[in-house]
């Protein structure tokens, strides 16, 4: 019969006076003549562990005094209410196993990042990334609750594709045995097909930029929600993203709270998110920025610094709408007035950056070739894309939303490499 080993997080709820067995490894230790105190991690919390000379046997105890942070262990014991102690509870062992002594952890208090990162396999045991993975978690499972209220089809697209969709220059090449091919940027050429018998589809895959970029809003692969619909212009897709967000943050402030308070944030101020979101477009922003002193025209593409003023004030995310075509993508349906195209891009408040970034698409292949044709692609190349446009075209929106990215601002995180577990950066693909 299996053993029963009860879960921190359920012994700190109360259980005095009870007899308990965990399982989990030393966060921390330090001992003083005959008593040792450790601090005992599972993957649901810490409790401390309080063991006296006398209490177990000699062996246990010399061999609990010497056991290093990171050693695993097992123990069974009484649970007492102690204030001093972290949580306000301890266990006072009647048995303690050291299963794996460690050795002396390579991580201290003094630490460079490039120290965490070259150790992240290790690194990701902290409390901090243990907060944000469990978010993580929580974050996926309610975008997928979301889409199956909302009758959309989860899909798998492939990630080797032979249309570098967001421009070659930001593709990662291989040889796919005797042709050339791409990691995906994107799944939404692949999503557009699939609209045509599932109408509602979306997919959470990975994609890869090979950009430069070293801020702290970038990753070389990142995880990629993507959505399509049928039937839906730019302004119904605003309205699903809206609510889509609001329903992620109003869930999570619940599901998580004691992550998010562990990592400094307030769970109430996720319940301000509710639709509408402010929208401004283009046009708007430059004039704003150019109010504040920017040296910023008519074809300009925001940065960090621009998308941090534009959303000073702001408690909800804010849309801006209507970019010119010429720094948008070849896909996007242009607007009435010839210059811009059916597009939005949604932007974080507190200099978070960029969300999520939709559009309607565009139905005109003419329009489309002349535009890939500017960008030196290979048009044989989109022919199967164009055929959705040959056979049954209707009007129809998507929108793409990086997690990371997202996470990043639930959190009020730092830096985005803090969002995976491993992360992907120009000069990090260790471990």
């Amino acid at each position: 019969m299996a053993q029963i080993w009860d879960r921190i997080d359920n012994i700190l709820s109360g259980k005095t006076g009870e007899k308990v067995r965990i399982r989990g490894w030393i966060h921390r230790t330090r001992s003083s003549g005959k008593l040792i105190f450790l601090q005992v991690r599972d993957a649901t919390g810490i409790i401390q562990v309080t063991i006296e000379k006398g209490g177990i046997p000699d062996d246990e105890f010399e061999a609990a005094k010497k056991a290093l942070i990171e050693s695993s262990v097992s123990l069974e014991g009484q649970v007492i209410k102690d204030k001093r102690a972290p949580g306000g509870w301890e266990i006072h062992p009647e048995s303690f196993t050291v299963i794996n002594s460690a050795d002396i952890f390579p991580i201290t208090e003094q630490h460079s990042t490039e120290i965490l990162l070259d150790h992240r396999h290790l690194w990701v045991r902290s409390q901090q990334l243990t907060h944000i993975m469990k978010i993580k978690a929580s974050l996926l499972r309610i975008i997928r609750d979301w889409f199956a209220t909302h009758d959309f089809f989860e899909t798998t697209p492939s990630v080797i594709t032979t249309n570098a969709a967001e421009g070659g220059a930001t593709a990662f090449t291989f040889k796919y045995f005797d042709q050339k091919a791409f990691l995906s940027q994107t799944a939404q050429m692949y999503l557009e097909a699939l609209i045509f018998s599932l109408e509602r589809v979306w997919c959470l895959t990975p994609s890869f930029r090979a950009e430069k970029s070293r801020t702290r809003r970038h990753l070389i692969e990142y995880w990629h929600l993507e959505a399509e619909e049928a039937w839906l212009d730019n302004n119904q897709n605003m309205a699903l993203q809206e609510e889509l967000i609001s329903y992620v943050c109003q869930n999570i402030s619940t599901a998580c709270t004691s992550n998010l308070e562990a990592l400094g944030c307030n769970p109430l101020d996720l319940q301000k998110i509710t639709p509408p979101f402010p929208k401004i477009t283009y046009k708007e922003a430059v004039t704003r920025l150019q109010k504040k002193g920017f040296d910023f025209t008519w074809g300009d593409d925001f940065g960090v610094s621009q998308e941090k003023v534009l959303t000073v004030g702001e408690e909800k995310p804010l849309f801006i709408t209507h970019f010119p075509q010429e720094i948008k993508a070849f896909y996007m349906k242009l607007s009435p007035d010839g210059k811009t195209v059916e597009c939005s891009d949604m932007l974080a408040p507190q200099g978070y950056g960029e969300i999520i970034g939709g559009s309607q698409r565009s139905e005109d292949i003419s329009s489309m070739k002349m535009r890939l044709k500017k960008q030196g692609a290979k048009l044989e190349n989109y022919e199967w894309f164009f055929d959705l446009r040959r056979f049954g075209s209707i009007p129809h929106s998507g929108f793409g939303m990086g997690i990371e990215r997202l996470l990043c601002w639930i959190t009020q995180q730092e830096h985005i490499r803090d969002m995976t577990p491993f992360p992907r950066l120009v000069r990090r693909v260790y471990p």
